[in-house]
Parts: C-alpha cells; sequence; structure tokens
C-alpha cells in the first residue's frame, strides 16, 4: 500500500472512532494493578485486549490497524507517542500513524500473547527469545528503558518475537521484569518444554503473575529501607 492510500485508510478510521467508537466505549478500572475492564463496545468492533490503562480493539473494516483507547484519567498516550516517534520502524514493534484525545491508531501485530502460549501449550522457541532481547538492545539504543515486558505484553508469531505494549518505555526506573522472565525460561520453562509441552491451567499462570506481583513489591520496599546500624 502507497503513503497516499495508507493515509487516506488512517483518517477514514479515525471518523469512525470518533464517531461511533467513543460515544458506545465504556472502560472502567477498580485495581491499578489489574487490567481495566471493558463493559460496552458498539459492533462491529472487536475487542482484541485490554491492559491497565488501555482498551486496543479492531474493525472489520481496516484490518491491519489497531486502536488503543486510554481508559478516562489513565496517563501515558503522550507517553506512548513518543515511545514509538523514537523506535521508528523496528520488525519487532508496532509503528503509530494516528495519536490524538484518548486514543492511538497503531499497525496491529499478529500472533499470539506468550501468556496464551502457556495456556494453549504452545512451544516458545528460543528465537522469539533472541528476537526480543535484540529490541531491547534496540529500545535502549534510541535512548528509552524497557519496562514492563513481561509475558501478556511479548508475542510469538511464526517462531519469532514481538513486543506488544511499549507505553512504560520512557520510564527511568530500573525494571528487571524481561530479565525476570528470561531466566525463568532458560531455567525452568525450556528444559521441560523441549522434551514434553503441555498446556498450563490458567490458575497456576495467575498464581505465577500474582506471586511475582506480591515479590516485586517486596523488592522494591526492601530496597528502600534505610540501610541497618549495627548494635555495638
Amino acid at each position: 500500500m502507497n503513503p497516499s492510500d495508507k493515509a487516506r485508510q488512517v483518517k477514514q478510521l479515525v471518523e469512525q472512532v470518533n464517531q461511533s467508537l467513543l460515544s458506545e466505549l465504556v472502560l472502567t478500572s477498580e485495581d491499578p494493578l489489574e487490567p481495566i475492564h471493558v463493559a460496552a463496545y458498539p459492533k462491529p468492533w472487536l475487542l482484541l485486549g485490554a491492559g491497565n490503562y488501555a482498551a486496543v480493539l479492531t474493525h472489520p473494516d481496516y484490518p491491519g490497524y489497531a486502536v488503543k483507547v486510554y481508559a478516562d484519567g489513565k496517563p501515558g498516550l503522550e507517553a506512548e507517542r513518543e515511545v514509538y516517534r523514537l523506535l521508528g520502524d523496528h520488525p519487532s514493534y508496532s509503528t503509530c500513524y494516528y495519536a490524538d484525545g484518548p486514543f492511538l491508531v497503531l499497525k496491529q501485530l499478529m500472533g499470539t500473547t506468550i501468556y496464551d502460549c502457556f495456556k494453549q501449550g504452545i512451544l516458545i522457541p528460543e528465537q522469539a527469545v533472541r528476537d526480543i532481547e535484540q529490541a531491547m538492545h534496540y529500545a535502549r539504543s534510541v535512548g528509552l528503558r524497557p519496562h514492563d515486558v513481561h509475558a501478556k505484553n511479548i508475542m510469538l508469531y511464526q517462531g519469532r518475537g514481538l513486543v506488544v505494549d511499549v507505553s512504560d518505555f520512557l520510564k527511568q526506573e530500573p525494571c528487571r521484569m524481561w530479565d525476570d522472565f528470561k531466566k525463568a525460561y532458560y531455567r525452568f520453562y525450556y528444559p521441560i518444554a523441549s522434551r514434553v509441552l503441555f498446556p498450563i491451567p490458567p490458575f497456576i499462570l495467575e498464581s505465577v503473575r500474582k506471586g511475582y506481583q506480591i515479590y516485586r513489591r517486596r523488592r522494591r520496599k526492601a530496597k528502600q529501607l534505610p540501610p541497618q546500624v549495627p548494635q555495638a
């Protein structure tokens, strides 16, 4: 598709968002640590997923595009637009075509999240992990700090790894989520899955996710505690 046709499609899609989506889309948030709830959205829009700040939808008349709508009061759209500007064109990331008001228009990434790969018993090859590792290096090379890179924010497509969510890449505090994922992948997952592959029940995945959240909070608190002075 040439640039003028793409620009025309994006303009038409933006009109659809303003005319039919935003007025009927209902997003609620009860817990800042949990994904927002999409209570309602109009047909023929399709819900792709929801994160802690925004929901992602697509329209069947505009294949290849995804619309990310931020919930009221949730920050991050301006930062995400800047992240995509810095990333430019990279095979492991999406592309931002439009950002204004409460939503962005992005290139739709096809594939299965790593979290769903665990649930469905789909093998996550080493190549996908290497792809995402290279994507992390690239992001750092353009001045970003990859943040919040976990199993629900990375994707597998035809054996290659993709990064779905970059909204927190401007944060300056260190984040070990990707390093912890790699450690678990090579220490626990791959030695078993390369020989015997099976779906992991959702309740186990959710228990691991909740346990990891608790671990991270305790780790942050421990770092904030003042050093103990030894008693004489």
